[in-house]
């Protein structure tokens, strides 16, 4: 779909009209007073990897299911030491991708970053991946170097022939772009930047359709308000089309990052630093549910779910 024409615009529109809006995932559970994002589910959607963090270290928690609520999160046995976030599940399950911080190297150096046009010591990110092995998880093992180009490789998003997407900074560190890696036989291909990005801003976040039918990211590009969650769908042709903004009814004024999929790929699940917004005067009662309501409500990172199926028709 090529917004640039009538009819395009109107399905857009109508897609405005028929999304609902976001709601919190698991407030006070997996939603928390911390900076809570990038779920990953497994493929019966019964248990959920999701990156914590503070301003200073981030670990990856789990947390599985019961009737319709989510059990208190755990640290994942594969996480803990280091800095380890955004995790990927691999469509059947078998896998994981997550970013992390440890040396490249056994008794290496800690990985250093640098994007934004700064350096950030002992925050830099390569992509490991960590195997299921009798019911539980094998040892994480780094990627090849030709997807850890650098120290700065982030968000993972793992499809159904084993390819990976991601984001790593540019050569002068100032924006983030995407990538694709074919997986091979033996390995993967050298990564391909993906022919949706646009130069002149930060595109983050890829979450892939196990089919590549479709691609839900983050951007600073118009008309971004901040960082903001676009959709973009693969053409009859095989080429991505335009990619389509979500509009402010997902999108707020601030950050939104971290997009995730459901297992069937309806729901879309993301980071947002939204609060519920407060009118004054308000009642004491009021001022009681707000109060409560600060355990998540905080500014920080909280994950949101919403029906992605309205920008997929």
């Amino acid at each position: 779909m090529r917004i640039s024409t009538v009819a395009g615009v109107i399905a857009a529109l109508a897609r405005l009209a028929v999304a609902a809006p976001p709601t919190v995932f698991a407030p006070d559970v997996i939603s928390g007073p911390g900076h809570d994002s990038a779920p990953a589910f497994t493929p019966d959607g019964a248990t959920v990897y999701f990156a914590r963090s503070s301003s200073a270290v981030s670990t990856i928690m789990v947390s599985q299911r019961r009737g319709q609520t989510w059990s208190a999160p755990t640290v994942a046995p594969f996480s803990g030491e280091w800095n380890d976030m955004e995790p990927a599940m691999s469509p059947d399950g078998t896998f994981l991708i997550f970013v992390s911080n440890r040396p490249a190297q056994p008794g290496g150096a800690v990985l250093d970053g640098h994007w934004n046009g700064r350096d950030w010591p002992q925050n830099g990110g390569n992509l490991w991946r960590v195997d299921r092995k009798d019911g539980g998880w094998g040892t994480p093992v780094r990627l090849p170097d030709v997807i850890n180009r650098g120290t700065s490789v982030f968000a993972p998003a793992v499809v159904r022939d084993g390819s990976i997407y991601f984001m790593t900074a540019d050569a002068d560190g100032h924006h983030f772009h995407l990538y694709r890696a074919q997986r091979t036989v033996d390995g993967f291909d050298a990564p391909v930047a993906v022919s949706f990005g646009d130069p002149a801003a930060s595109d983050v976040d890829p979450a892939v359709a196990p089919d590549e039918s479709y691609t839900v990211f983050a951007s600073t590009r118009a008309p971004a308000a901040a960082m903001d969650v676009f959709v973009v769908r693969r053409a009859a042709n095989g080429a991505w089309d335009t990619p389509v903004h979500l509009g402010t009814e997902v999108n707020s004024p601030g950050s939104d990052a971290e997009t995730r999929l459901s297992p069937d790929g309806k729901t879309l699940y993301f980071a947002s630093d939204r609060v519920t917004p407060v009118t004054f005067p308000r009642t004491r009662a009021q001022a009681t549910r707000d109060l409560a309501r600060l355990s998540w409500d905080n500014g920080n990172y909280n994950i949101w779910q919403v029906d992605l199926s309205p920008w997929l028709r």
